[in-house]
Formats: C-alpha cells, sequence, structure tokens
C-alpha cells in the first residue's frame, strides 16, 4: 500500500484507458450471462476495484472476463431453469453461488493453494479455452441475427403446455405452504387455476421459450427458425461491429477498436433513428446491495451449489494468475499468487452482494493499462471508479446501445480467446493429450464446463501416471545381473555367485502406477536362486500401494526360503517400511545394508560357502 502513489500521473492515464476498454466488454458479458448490462457493470466496478486493492499483482486489472461469463451463463440458466424461469426468484440464489465462489477464492488463497494452479495440463486448459470461444460464438448468434424468440409466436406456442404446468406447479406450492391442500379438496386450486389469464400463460411461454436458447444445443435447435426470422438490419449492425473492430486494429492499436465500434454503430443507428433492438434498461443511481442472500439464507441452499461454486472460484483463480504471469513479464516484477486470489476473491464476494457477475484478471485490460503507463493497483481502482462514474452518469445512454452491437462484440471475443496456439499444434502432440483436448472441448460445449474440465483432469492424471509406470517398468527390468548393465560399483562382483544371487535395481519411486511389473519379480527367479538383492538406492519414493506390492513380493520369496538383501534404502522409503513393520518382521536390520561393497562382503561370506 505504501508505493500506491508512487507513479500517480502514469496510473490515473493507464487506469482510464483500461476502464474505457473495459466498457463495453463490461456490457456485453452482462447481457450474455443473462442478468442484463448493469450485472456485468456491477461486476467490473466491484471486482476491478477491490481486486486492485487487495491483490497480489499490482498492475492487473480485474472484472468479467470470457470463460467466468461463460460459466456463470450456464449457472445462471440451470437456477433459473429450476425456478421456473423467473429470474427475479432465482436471483438470491445467483448471487449466493457467486458470493460462495468468492468466499473459497479466498480460502484459497489464505491457504497457500494459488501455488498449485500452475499444475494443471495444457490439454485441459486449451480445450477448456477453446470451447469458451465456441460456447460465445455460437450463444450470440441469435441476437447477431435478430432473432428473438419470445416475439416467435408459433416457437412461444409450443411452450404453452409446459407454461401452464409450471404455473400449476406454483399454485400447488403456495397452497402447500399456506396449508391449502387437501387431497380430497382441490377446490381452492381450481379457484387460483381459473384466475390464470390468457396474458399469464403467454408471459410464461415467452419466458420458457427464451430460456430455452441460452444454451448452444439450445441455440442450434432454433438456428434454423432463426434463419426464417432474421432481421437484416440487426444482422448489418452485428457485422459493422466485428468490421470496425478487426478493421482498426490493423489501422492503429493506439485507440481501443472495441469502442470505437461500440460509439461509432450505436450512435449512428440511434442518430439514424433505426429501429433496432436496444439492451435492457441500466437503472441509475449507486448499486444497492441485495441483502436477501443473507435475509432469506438457509443452509440447505448452499449444498446444491457447492460444486459451481468451487468450479467459479477454480476458473476464476486460473483465469486470474495466467493474466498476473503475462503481467510479470511485462513489467520484469514477480507478483503474489496467494494474495491475489484473496484479492479477487474479495472483489468477487462484495460483487456478488451487489448483484454483479463473477470475474478474474484480465488480459487485454492489464496489457492496455500496462501499455499506458500503469504500474501500482492505483491504476485498476482508478479504472473501476470511471466505470462507476459513467454508470451513474450515463446509465440511460448507454441502455440504448443496440442488443446486435454487443453481440457482435462478443463474437470478436469468442473468436479470440480460442486455443490457436493449441488447436496447431494438434498434428505434433501425443494422441492421448490430443484426446484429452477434444473431449474436454466437446464435452464442454454440448454438456456442462465443470464436469468437462473435472473429466478431463481425471484423465490426464490417469495417463500421466500410465505413462510414468510404464516408463519405471521399461527402466526397471527384472533381469539377471548377466542380462541387465550392471551398475558401476559391481563390475568385481564374483562371476560364481551370479546364478544364485539376483540382483533387481529399482530405479525411481515404486507407486501404484508401477506395481504390476514390480509384483513380477518373485515369478520370475529360477529354482538356482537362494538370495535376491534389492537395490533401493534410487527409489526415492513409495506410496501406500507400492508399499503393499513389495511386502507381497517379499512374502512370497520368504515362503521360497529365499534370502532377501536391501542395499541403501533411502529415508522416505525406510520410514514407510518401518511403519509396515516390513523392516525388523520380514527384513531384519543385519540384512540391510548401507552400499553394494558391504552387501557383496556379506554375500561372500554367507552364500558363497554354500
Amino acid at each position: 500500500m505504501k508505493n500506491i502513489f508512487t507513479n500517480v500521473k502514469g496510473d490515473i492515464f493507464g487506469g482510464i484507458t483500461a476502464g474505457v476498454v473495459a466498457l463495453p466488454l463490461a456490457l456485453a458479458f452482462g447481457v450474455s450471462s443473462g442478468l442484463g448490462p448493469d450485472a456485468g457493470l456491477y461486476g467490473a466496478i466491484f471486482i476491478g476495484f477491490f481486486a486492485a486493492l487487495f491483490g497480489g499483482t499490482p498492475t492487473q486489472i480485474s472484472g468479467p472476463t470470457a470463460p467466468m461469463t461463460a460459466v456463470s451463463l450456464v449457472i445462471i440458466s440451470g437456477i433459473v431453469a429450476a425456478n421456473d424461469g423467473n429470474v427475479a426468484q432465482a436471483l438470491p440464489a445467483i448471487l449466493l453461488v457467486f458470493l460462495l465462489g468468492g468466499l473459497i477464492q479466498i480460502i484459497l488463497g489464505v491457504t497457500g493453494v494459488g501455488k498449485y494452479i500452475k499444475y494443471i495440463p495444457y490439454p485441459v486448459v486449451s480445450g477448456f479455452m477453446t470451447a469458451i470461444g465456441v460456447i460465445i460464438i455460437i450463444t450470440q448468434l441469435l441476437p447477431a441475427l435478430g432473432y428473438q424468440p419470445d416475439k416467435d409466436q408459433d416457437f412461444v406456442n409450443t411452450f404453452t403446455p409446459r407454461a401452464e404446468e409450471v404455473l400449476l406447479n406454483k399454485i400447488l406450492q403456495d397452497e402447500t405452504g399456506e396449508g391449502y391442500l387437501v387431497l380430497k379438496n382441490f377446490e381452492e386450486t381450481q379457484k387460483r387455476a381459473a384466475e390464470l389469464t390468457a396474458g399469464d400463460i403467454s408471459k410464461e411461454a415467452k419466458s420458457l421459450a427464451t430460456n430455452s436458447t441460452k444454451s448452444v444445443i439450445g441455440t442450434l435447435k432454433v438456428l434454423p427458425r432463426a434463419f426464417e426470422n432474421m432481421n437484416w438490419l440487426e444482422l448489418f449492425l452485428a457485422i459493422a461491429t466485428i468490421l470496425i473492430i478487426y478493421g482498426l486494429k490493423r489501422i492503429t492499436t493506439t485507440i481501443p477498436s472495441t469502442l470505437v465500434a461500440l460509439l461509432v454503430v450505436s450512435g449512428g443507428a440511434y442518430f439514424l433513428g433505426l429501429g433496432y433492438q436496444p439492451i435492457s434498461a441500466i437503472p441509475g443511481g449507486f448499486p444497492v446491495p441485495h441483502l436477501e442472500i443473507f435475509t432469506q439464507f438457509e443452509i440447505s441452499m448452499v449444498f446444491p451449489y457447492l460444486s459451481a461454486a468451487l468450479s467459479l472460484a477454480l476458473l476464476g483463480a486460473i483465469d486470474s494468475l495466467l493474466t498476473s504471469v503475462v503481467a510479470d513479464n511485462m513489467t520484469k516484477t514477480k507478483h503474489n499468487p496467494n494474495k491475489e486470489l484473496i484479492g479477487q476473491g474479495i472483489g468477487n464476494s462484495i460483487g456478488a452482494i451487489f448483484g454483479g457477475i463473477p470475474g478474474a484478471g484480465a488480459t487485454i485490460r492489464t496489457v492496455v493499462n500496462i501499455g499506458s503507463g500503469g504500474k501500482t493497483r492505483l491504476s485498476g481502482m482508478v479504472a473501476s471508479v470511471l466505470l462507476l462514474i459513467i454508470l451513474l452518469a450515463l446509465g440511460p445512454v448507454a441502455s440504448q446501445i443496440p442488443q446486435a452491437v454487443l453481440a457482435g462484440i462478443l463474437i470478436t471475443v469468442g473468436i479470440g480467446v480460442m486455443d490457436y496456439k493449441g488447436l496447431k499444434a494438434i498434428p505434433n502432440m501425443p494422441k492421448s493429450e490430443v484426446t484429452i483436448m477434444f473431449l474436454v472441448l466437446l464435452l464442454s460445449v454440448f454438456w456442462d464446463l465443470v464436469n468437462a474440465v473435472g473429466i478431463g483432469l481425471v484423465l490426464a492424471s490417469i495417463m500421466f501416471m500410465k505413462k510414468m509406470g510404464d516408463l519405471m517398468a521399461q527402466r526397471s527390468d527384472v533381469k539377471t545381473l548377466s542380462q541387465e548393465k550392471a551398475w558401476d560399483d559391481e563390475g568385481d562382483f564374483p562371476q560364481y555367485l551370479k546364478e544364485q544371487v539376483f540382483i533387481k535395481h529399482i530405479k525411481g519411486p515404486l507407486f501404484f502406477g508401477s506395481t504390476s511389473d514390480f509384483q513380477q519379480l518373485a515369478k520370475q527367479i529360477p529354482t538356482k536362486a537362494t538370495t535376491v538383492v534389492i537395490r533401493m538406492g534410487r527409489m526415492q519414493y513409495i506410496d501406500q500401494s507400492g508399499l503393499y506390492a513389495l511386502e507381497e513380493v517379499l512374502i512370497d520369496l520368504k515362503k521360497s526360503e529365499i534370502n532377501i538383501l536391501l542395499v541403501n534404502v533411502l529415508p522416505q522409503p525406510r520410514y514407510m517400511m518401518e511403519r509396515l513393520d516390513i523392516i525388523q518382521e520380514l527384513i531384519p536390520e543385519a540384512h540391510i545394508f548401507h552400499d553394494f561393497k558391504t552387501c557383496t562382503r556379506w554375500i561372500k561370506s554367507n552364500v558363497g560357502t554354500k
């Protein structure tokens, strides 16, 4: 905190520039999430300010990002669907998930988990990021085409039976709570059902129709209808936005092309009086806290959403720390990953209380901030204050932005967020990694983002362990001394003892991935052998599976009345073997040697004399 005012001029200019870049993206991500443009602005304001104030990367600009918005969209759609399409009714549960995600991030930072995020396999990250891009592009096709599901009456009519069912369920739930519901008497139910109007049913059907198109599959199902009912004006606005964004980047990168596209296309459409579809109205005034998160809180509300909150927390952590690495490379500094997670968690928690969507460190905005002179956390705070001023002063103006313009902006974001580096490397990647990448990509797009990443991590771990097991098996074959290349200190081993003594080299850890090959040891020893030497100087680690496999082999050798000698048992394996009483009960201390030379002397004295 003491260095926050050491670069005031640069930080103010960097913060203003980053805030200008963040404005159209915050609005677009808010609309994309399903909670409206104001939710995107609230997220950018509160996350950006508090993540900068408490975070561990001084130059980082935080706010809603493409990955976080994609996951938020899935969570919001699921909770809204569970609440019969009523966003207002679902809002406390939605914000509770966002709040839990922020709190989990704080816990991750406090417990020091931040340093382990870097171990997530690249194919999982690559498949996930490409899926985010695909999801954003597909889900923005409908607003770019100007298709509004709730205005397509034929499509809405298909949801009428479901709307009647939803409304009847609401009546039954209300009666259950009020004590009216009696099995033999549905008079109250019939009375309330009779009060439902065609308008009520139509409104519910429109809500269901709109919510059904929020997902990738829902969008693809209705896409043929969207082309049949295309609004050419909306399509023109979206294409114009995309062309300006890409065209201006070819001319100059100094001016944010996204902002220029927003102002030019929106301004032109407004002043020409074109009949476009604007975004939903942005409320004026300072954001109001949603205290119903706490007043309506019940512990039973938490459990169904823990996995969703955890996914948000982990994704936000990955997203932020990757951006922190980019900032480090540009500023030649070193971020504090755990402190950064605490800052992001505080920002997301406060943002949720005020109705903002979750966010993370934003790479483009951070790069713009650094390039414009930002060096301390003051720059991120300035960017957030600028967005707050715009919200308070220009909310009604921003409400006139066409939906198609934000759709065009999001399509360019989706194109940019995909991992082209990973896609280009597919011909040169191992098949197992390509499989994981495409599996995560397909599951994320067509099923569930959270489960896709979880499955990808599990498969990547299993494949890694198999590779390590195969590698260990190749390096640690069971061979006689004459077959296996001798270690340097085995050159003087007596030739006449080589038929009686088998030497087993364990190279590397003995863990559950390599136990099956090790267990073949007892079966491969010929009947002439009277002694087995197990050299453990290169076995740094043994896990519980390896320990039990070792015990099983030693028991089999003991039953065959074969002497077992251990050489150079390292501290961790020795500790584990002592805990399981392998040392002393199966292997006496006299048969454990510090080096091979001492072991050879014992063999000459005991084996060679028989």
